[in-house]
Formats: structure tokens, sequence, C-alpha cells
């Protein structure tokens, strides 16, 4: 017994589950009677429907197919093809012969049968003929079937899903009970003829009224056999899902020319969908744009103010409210600015996908434009920290002369406190000469002390004006106390003068009246000698006193000026722990910088090897690493802070400001953010355009090679070399300079000189995957419009789901061409358009 296998095998190398025999018949299932009375009256209806064009048909499906002469006409039918002559014996091995030829015939169409053989098909196997004949209906009826990248069973039931997807009542999710009350063969027709039946008017309690209805209609307007009846049907718990699958397929295939619509409308859909998903993009660029050069116009005015405050502690309110905008503010903005050039070059990357014009932003929202009012914020940023710093130095000298002012005006006030009244009084009116002369000797002293002092009022005055010069926030008391000092200063300068004249006259009178006693005088030589040892010790006891006025005087200078060594407030010893605490973490943050530096990132991302997922995997972990580290950035900003509020602006330990450590910072997040969403693009060009990761790593690989310079970019030279080692031919180029030219106005707009990775990734899968064009779209439309040069409303709403009709609708221009009714639409200039080919 000749046996040929049967498991459904494509010669394109394409398996489908849905077209695969099983090795061995279900044998329970077939045997059933029910289900195999509807395979032979749905079998036999579906031949007679093929063989009828060649004048013939079958009564018993078992018995008309056993000579093999109708099956091989079955076949040349429904395949337009012919087959070999057959034996017109009568014979049983004339029979096998033809039977042959037939099953010879699907195993050429790369069907391999199993289990069926010619023996039993001309034995009147009941069974293996419709297991035959189901076979030639999945291989000729089912198999080409395709429906949104599915195809045979899964494609017709998608298409069935599809089709009734609006009528209420009908979920199609087998080709078994969904079918039973008659509702998804009406929806069907429905969709399609309209005009053939009142959907509304159904009841889903009336199955037999619905099968019968969809039946009759079927076979007196489509031409579609009645291939079941209703009451197998609904008499049936679970119809036979090959009986209903045979039927359902007449019935897409009688609609076959509403299916080019539906293809036309798929692709529409798709196109649209791309649109939309890119507007989408675009605004939200637009509006990100929009919120981080808001930010940007409100902050940098506040960066550029420069007025000073009066006091330290007000500065030191704006050290802070300038870290708080560092640390809270700004982290988030880097985030943001960096988010939208990635989300550009995506953007960009899907619109050459996509094969549309590449996006334009509003004016002055440009990456460019961003970048560059970026720049100008932290050119102020810049200059606000380093005015801050300044004017905090300025405030500190400025306290410091007002308590160097404070000090030398008490120590001034104290010494003056009571000289007034002593240079006022006249106690020289009652003096004798001897007291004069002392009192004289005693008034040279305090000239030669007030003499003293007038360089310490000129240096409260020296510190006054500077104050004054400095713009001290109290400069109007200092010049009210030093205005005071001064007109004390002038007074006593008077008084002396006054005092040492008054003295002078009242020495020359008494050294005359002392003439007159002086022979008095030396006859009472007893009593003056008394009365000169009295002055002397007079005398003594106002040198002493003097001195140590002059001693307390000089340690008090001498305590306030050593009171003044230290003015940081801040011990030296722990000033320079802290300097000392810093480096460590500079050090630290030094080794990261190193370890994940910019241009180790971008090597690393060409470097890396495998697929581009793995890559993903290993720069998202290095991402992690970086971002791991960010408390130690942190701890970096607490120590700077401390430092600065003990006013200690140098670290002798570390070249590195706080500063570099911050850009620097900022600028490894950015580029490992960056990196990966060059990963993603490529990952998302790949996927789009059908580039195999073997291609993709080719593409890495000659890139890496040429890339001379390992700085993620190739000039004109290197890009030469690498098209040709590529097999480029650069003659079919035509050697380059005209038709070269053109290639680098692609892969280098801006005629920089160089061609970067993502440029030349870019290049690439142009040259080797295609994509939508207009054209395509406009030939979808037309068969929308049932050739129409333009399309109706009602169409788009009949044959579009309704947010992509409304699309349409909106965006759509009026057909301006004659002939046309009021309110038609211009689908070509919307379809050029899609494509930047138009200025709609």
């Amino acid at each position: 017994m000749t046996q040929v296998e049967t498991t459904v095998h494509y010669d394109n190398g394409y398996e489908d589950e849905y077209m695969m025999q099983e090795d061995e018949w279900d044998r329970d299932m077939l045997l059933d009677p029910a289900w195999e009375q509807q395979q032979r009256k749905t079998f036999t209806a579906w031949c007679n429907s093929h063989l009828r064009k060649a004048g013939t048909q079958i009564e018993n499906i078992e018995e008309d197919f056993r000579n093999g002469l109708k099956l091989m006409l079955l076949l040349e039918v429904i395949s337009g093809e012919r087959l070999p002559k057959p034996d017109r014996g009568k014979m049983r091995f004339h029979k096998i012969a033809n039977v042959n030829k037939a099953l010879d015939f699907i195993t050429s169409k790369g069907v391999k049968l199993v289990s069926i053989g010619a023996e039993e098909i001309v034995d009147g196997n009941v069974k293996m003929t419709l297991g035959m004949i189901w076979t030639i209906i999945l291989r000729f009826a089912i198999q080409d079937i395709s429906v949104e990248e599915t195809s045979a069973k899964e494609g017709l039931l998608l298409w069935c899903q599809r089709k009734t997807a609006p009528y209420r009542n009908v979920n199609v999710q087998n080709f078994h009970v969904s079918w039973k009350d008659g509702l998804a063969f009406c929806a069907l027709i429905h969709r399609h003829r309209p005009d053939l039946l009142d959907y509304s008017k159904l009841n889903k309690d009336d199955p037999l009224g619905n099968l019968n209805l969809a039946f009759d209609i079927a076979e007196k307007h489509l031409d579609i056999p009645k291939m079941l009846d209703a009451e197998d049907i609904i008499n049936t718990p679970k119809p036979d899902e090959r009986a209903i699958m045979t039927y359902v397929s007449c019935f897409y295939h009688a609609f076959a020319g509403a299916e080019q619509a539906e293809t036309a409308a798929n692709r529409i859909c798709k196109v649209l969908g791309v649109n939309q998903e890119n507007e989408k993009l675009m605004e939200e660029y637009e509006r990100l744009a929009s919120e981080l050069l808001e930010w940007i116009r409100r902050t940098t005015p506040w960066l550029e103010n420069r007025t000073p405050e009066k006091t330290m502690a007000e500065m030191q309110r704006k050290l802070e409210d300038f870290r708080d905008y560092r640390r809270q503010h700004k982290p988030p903005k880097v985030q943001e600015k960096c988010q939208l050039e990635i989300n550009f070059n995506t953007l960009q990357t899907k619109l050459r996908i996509s094969n549309r014009p590449a996006f334009m932003p509003s004016e002055g929202k440009m990456v460019s434009d961003i970048a560059s009012a970026w720049q100008g914020l932290e050119q102020a940023e810049k200059g606000y920290e380093e005015w801050l710093l300044t004017e905090i130095r300025r405030l500190e000298r400025l306290d410091h002369l007002a308590e160097k002012f404070r000090q030398k005006a008490t120590n001034h006030e104290n010494w003056a406190s009571g000289k007034e009244a002593f240079l006022s009084q006249k106690d020289y009116e009652t003096a004798t000469l001897i007291e004069i002369r002392a009192l004289l000797r005693k008034h040279e002293a305090f000239e030669s002390d007030l003499a003293a002092h007038q360089d310490r009022v000129e240096q409260i005055a020296a510190i006054a004006q500077e104050l004054n010069e400095l713009d001290y926030h109290d400069v109007a008391a200092v010049n009210q106390r030093c205005q005071s000092i001064c007109d004390m200063w002038d007074k006593l300068g008077t008084l002396t003068q006054k005092r040492r004249e008054s003295l002078e006259r009242t020495e020359k009178l008494l050294e005359t009246i002392d003439q007159l006693f002086l022979e008095f005088s030396k006859r009472s030589a007893p009593f003056n000698n008394w009365m000169e040892g009295a002055m002397e010790d007079l005398q003594d006891m106002f040198i002493v006193h003097t001195i140590e006025e002059v001693q307390v005087g000089m340690q008090k200078s001498l305590d306030s000026r050593l009171s003044c060594f230290n003015i940081s407030g801040l011990p030296f010893s722990s000033a320079d722990a802290e300097r000392q605490a810093i480096l460590g973490i500079q050090n630290e943050v030094q080794k990261i910088s190193q370890s994940y530096g910019i241009k180790e990132i971008g090597r690393c991302s060409l470097e890396i090897g495998g697929a581009l997922e793995d890559q993903m995997t290993q720069l998202k972990q290095c991402e992690h690493v970086i971002v791991a580290y960010k408390p130690n950035i942190d701890k970096l900003e607490g120590d700077h802070q401390l430092i600065q509020e003990s006013l200690v602006f140098d670290n002798k330990h570390t070249n590195y400001t706080m500063e570099h450590i911050r850009v620097g910072w900022e600028l490894l997040l950015t580029t490992i953010a960056r990196t990966i969403n060059e990963i993603e693009t490529q990952i998302l060009t790949r996927d789009a355009k059908g580039i195999s990761q073997q291609q993709m790593n080719e593409f890495r690989s000659s890139f890496t090679h040429f890339d001379r310079k390992k700085n993620g970019a190739m000039d004109t030279d290197d890009f030469r070399a690498c098209l040709i080692s590529m097999g480029y031919d650069l003659v079919w180029f035509c050697v380059g300079e005209a038709e070269f030219a053109r290639i680098m106005m692609l892969v280098d707009p801006n005629n920089t000189g160089i061609v970067s990775f993502q440029s030349f990734i870019d290049f690439m899968t142009r040259e080797t995957a295609d994509t939508d064009t207009a054209e395509q779209v406009v030939a979808s439309f037309r068969i929308l419009a049932a050739d129409k040069p333009y399309i109706l409303v009602d169409e788009l709403r009949r044959e579009l789901p309704p947010e992509q009709a409304e699309y349409c609708i909106m965006r759509m221009p009026l057909y301006t061409g004659h002939g046309a009714p009021p309110g038609a639409l211009d689908y070509t200039a919307f379809s050029t358009a899609l494509y930047g080919e138009s200025d709609l």
C-alpha cells in the first residue's frame, strides 16, 4: 500500500502549524456521526463549487473520487494548472495511478501527506477521503490567507474578528461555537454588503432564522453554495471546526475585492499610526523645550543679579539659596535637558525610519538654541558663584575693619575720657611757682601723650574712610563716631594750647613774685627744703601713676590685637582637617571619572560586542554604578559648604574645585544617558527596518575599524575606505566626487567633515531596508475611494478606525478638481504632505 506523508511543508521553508496534519488522524473525532455528516456535506458542496466550473459535480464524496478522475479535475480547476494525463482504464491499478498523480501534485505544492494512501482513496475509505479533501482545502483555500502578519487559520480567524468587531452580540473566538447563533455569518455579510440584510433586526435568540438567512443570501447573492444545514449546527454541541472553516473561507474569498480595500486601510492605518506617534513626540518635545527655556529665562536674571547685600548674614542667605539651586532645582533640569536631547534624537530616528522629513522645532527651540541658552545659564551661574565668594570676602574684610574701628575708637574714647575736664580746670590760679612748674611738667607729659595719640586718631579716620569706600552697611554710625572723635580731638588740642598758655603766664607772674621773695626764701631755707622735698614726692607719685596707665593701655591694645589673630572662627587645625577630608572624596571622584569617563563610555559603546540588548545591559550596569556614587557627591557638597561657612576658600591639598566636580558629574550622567539612547536608537532602527543583528554587528565592526582616531567619528577619507571595505563599488558611485558628495550630504548635512556612528547607521539602514512611500499611501487611498481622485468623509469613516478617520478628516484638504461633490477631500495632497513632499 503506497502512502504519502501529509505534514504541510512549504518550499519557502515556512511551516504553519495550522496547515500541519497530525501524524495520526483523531479517530474518535472523525467517527463522530454528526461531525462526519457536517464534513461530508461541507466538503461535497465545496468540491462542487469548483467542479461546476468544469461542468460536473459529485454526489457521494467517497465514491466519486475513487477512480481519481474527478479528483484530478478538481485540482486542475482550483490550481489553474494541468496535471499529467489520467489513465482511462477501469482496473484497480488505473485508479490507483490516477489518485497517485493527484497526490503527487499536492505534494509538489509543498505539502507532505502522512497516512493518506492512494489505495485507501480507491477503496472508498471515508476517513482518508475526508482527510485528503481537508488537506486540499487547507492548501488552496486557507493557506494564502494573510492578515496583519498572521496566516492560514490564525489569519482567517483574525479576519473574522476584525470584520465582526463593531457588531453587537458577536464575539468570534473559534471556528465552532462562535458561529452557532448565525450572527457571525450575518455580520460578515452586512460588513461587506449592508444592502443584503438589516443587521439591527436580527435576534440572538433566533439562531435558526439567522443561519438560514445568512446561508440563503450567500447562495443567492454571493455565489457561495449552501454547505451546511442550520439544524446540523444548532443541534450539535460543538460544530465541526473544519466544516465551519471551509464555509467561512468561501466568504473570505467571495469578499476578496473588499480584502484589497482592507489591506489598503491597514497600510493607511499603519502610516497614520506612525505619523500620530511622531506628532505626539513633536508636541512633547515642544512642551519640554518651552518649559526648559522658560525656566532658563527666569533663572538667568537671578544669577546675573549682582546687587550686593549689606550684611554677611544676608550674603550667607544668598549663598544658601544658590546651594539649594545647585542641589535641588538644577539637577532635575539637567535630566530634562538630557531627556530632551534623547527624545529629539529618537524622534529624528523614527522619522528617518518611516521615510518622513526631519523634524524642525519652532523658532528658538532647536537643540542648539537650548544648548546655547544652557551655556548662558552656566556662565551666569559660574559668575554668580564667583561674585558671591568675592562679596563674602569683601564683607568679611568689612566686618574685620569695623571691629578694628570699634576697638581703636573705644580705646581712644577711654583715653580721652576726663581729659576735657582736666584741661578745663584752673588749678594754676592758686598754685605756687613750684606747683606751676610741676603742672607745666605734667602738662608737657600730657602733650607728649597727646602727640602719641595723633597716629591713633589718624588710623581711626583712615579706617573710617576705607569703610566708606567699601560701602559698609553701618557707615553712618561709623562716620558719626569718627566725627565725634575728631571733634573731641580738635577740642582737646585747643584746650591743651590754652592751658599751656595759662600755665606759662602764671609761671612768669610767680617768677616775678619769687624774685621778690628771694631774700625771704634765702632766709627761709628749711621751709624751702621741705617744700622742695614735698614737690619731689608729688612728682614721683605722678610719674608712677602715668606709667601704670600707659602699661594698662598698652596691655589692652596688645590684647585687642592678639584677639584679632584668628578671625575665621574655626581653629586652624579644624579648617585644615576639613581640607584634608575633602581630598579623599575628590580622589575617589577622579577615580570613577577615569573609570567611567566620557571618552571611556564613548569607546565602550563602540567596542562592546554581542547583541544590542547585551550592550544595553552592560551600559545600564555602568549607569547603575555611576548613579550609586551620588551619595559621595552629596557628602562632598556638604563638606564644601562647611568650609565655605568657615570662610575658608582655598584648599592646598587638591587642584580640583567643587565646580570641576559638579561639571564633571553632570557631564558623566549626560554622556552615559546619551550612549544608552544611541543603543536604543540602534535597536529601534534594527527592529523597524528589519536589519538583522548580524548586519548591525557588521556595521559596528566596520565603523570601529575605520574610526582610526577612536573618537566615535570617521573623517571623509575613512568613510570612503569604509564603504569600499563593505563592498561598495565607488565606480558605481561615479567614483565619488558628485555621487560621493551626495552621500556625504546625507551623512554630514552640516558639512563638518566627520561622520558620526549614528549617521553611519542611518545611512546603512536606508541602503538595506524598504519603507513605505507617498505613492503607496496614495494608491491605498485610491482603493478606498474606488479609483476616484478624491475621497468622501463617509468613506473614510466606513473604512478606517474612528481615530484614524477623524485624524484624516481634520487634516485632509478639500479636493479642488472638477466633478467632485461638496466636502470631497484631496487624499493625494494629504499623502504627499505626510512624507514632506508638499507644503501642506
